[in-house]
């Protein structure tokens, strides 16, 4: 069972609160405020795979739905200074709903024998900090999970031989095992129950629609042909 999900897919702001966010409309169109191309790559990859799916349309920075709980950047600059109660409206409106929805799916799956293959589907700026990124593609994982590494390392000759010219690396710009929400889900469920894999696609790739359409479908194919090499 295959469950695609995105935590940064899109950059809405609550009517709530959107006086802190006003003069900042500009910054909720980076990569800042949601991560570019990402829900319509989950779309494509779900569709191909007959995948559950999970997308979330709040802005990263009203909250990270990526980011665990205790993490400090959970909340932006612009909502850290909220009162604790406001926090927990936000958390109880938009980050538990997504995370708890996600963890139920995985749950329920593997209580009825299914193994749970969960792709979080992200994309990366170009340049941070002024460090190039020297990568198309990332695909973020756990070293320690056989399954997890074997599937991504299937996976990155896949992607060689569908699309040879795009720079594929794995745990890059990332660790897979940094703070995250495929992180999280694999520290409730145990290989070979559950394996989480973090896909990281470089932003100078998803200019257009198109171009997001044809990156959806590169990683579609890819996966498709290195999940049936496994079996």
């Amino acid at each position: 069972m295959v469950v695609v999900t995105c935590e940064h897919g899109g950059n809405a702001i609550p009517k709530r609160w959107a006086a802190l966010f006003r003069g900042k409309e500009g910054v909720l169109r980076t990569h800042r405020g949601y991560d570019i191309g990402a829900a319509r790559m989950a779309e494509i990859v779900a569709s191909a795979l007959h995948a559950s799916l999970f997308v979330a349309g709040v802005s990263r920075l009203l909250v990270d739905l990526n980011r665990s709980p205790h993490h400090p950047r959970r909340f932006s600059e612009l909502t850290r200074g909220l009162p604790a109660a406001e926090k927990a409206r936000i958390v109880r409106g938009y980050y538990e709903p997504h995370r708890g929805a996600v963890e139920g799916a995985v749950a329920a799956g593997i209580a009825r024998g299914r193994p749970i293959l969960h792709l979080g589907v992200h994309s990366f700026t170009p340049v941070l900090d002024g460090v190039v990124r020297r990568a198309d593609i990332g695909l973020l994982y756990d070293p320690e999970s056989r399954a997890e590494r074997d599937l991504c390392s299937a996976w990155q000759g896949a992607l060689a031989r569908t699309a040879p010219s795009l720079v594929v690396r794995r745990n890059y710009p990332y660790r897979g095992v940094s703070d995250g929400f495929t992180t999280a889900v694999r520290r409730l469920h145990r290989a070979p129950a559950y394996a989480g894999v973090e896909i990281e696609v470089n932003q100078a790739r998803l200019g257009s629609r198109s171009a997001i359409d044809a990156a959806g479908r590169i990683l579609a194919e890819s996966l498709v042909e290195a999940l049936a090499r496994r079996h």
